[in-house]
C-alpha cells in the first residue's frame, strides 16, 4: 500500500486579522501530495493549503475569510511554485527488474548451450 505525504511547498506569515480572536498572527501553508510506493514515488499535481491562526490555533476555512485575507491568498498562490509531476523508481524496483533480467539471460544461455530442449 503506498504512503502519502503532503509536503510543504510554500510557508507565509499573514498580518491580517484573525476573525476568531482578531489577532494579526497568521500562518498559511501550501502543501504538494507525493505518494511513497514500493516501486515508484510519485510527484502528484494535487496541492492543498491551510491557514492558521498561531495565537488561538484554529483553522481558518474559506468561508469565514475576509477579502483581505482572500487578497493575499491570491497572492502567495501565485508565489507558491509546486514540483513538476513526475514518478521515480525505486532501489527495489531497479534490483527486481536486474533479478527478471538475469534469469531470463540464464534460461536464453541454458537453452543455446543445449542443456535445456524443448
Amino acid at each position: 500500500m503506498a504512503k502519502e505525504k503532503f509536503e510543504v511547498i510554500k510557508e507565509a506569515q499573514l498580518t491580517n486579522n484573525c476573525p476568531e480572536c482578531f489577532n494579526q498572527d497568521l500562518n498559511l501553508t501550501f502543501y504538494q501530495k507525493h505518494t511513497y510506493g514500493s516501486f515508484f514515488h510519485k510527484i502528484t499535481g494535487d496541492l492543498s493549503n491551510k491557514l492558521v491562526c498561531n495565537t488561538c490555533h484554529s483553522t481558518i476555512y474559506p468561508v469565514s475569510w475576509t477579502d483581505d485575507i482572500e487578497r493575499m491568498f491570491a497572492y502567495y498562490e501565485k508565489t507558491a511554485i509546486p514540483a513538476k509531476k513526475s514518478s521515480k523508481p525505486t532501489l527495489l524496483f531497479y534490483s527486481l527488474m536486474l533479478v527478471m533480467i538475469a534469469l531470463v539471460a540464464g534460461a536464453v544461455y541454458l537453452y543455446i548451450s543445449g542443456a535445456i530442449q524443448i
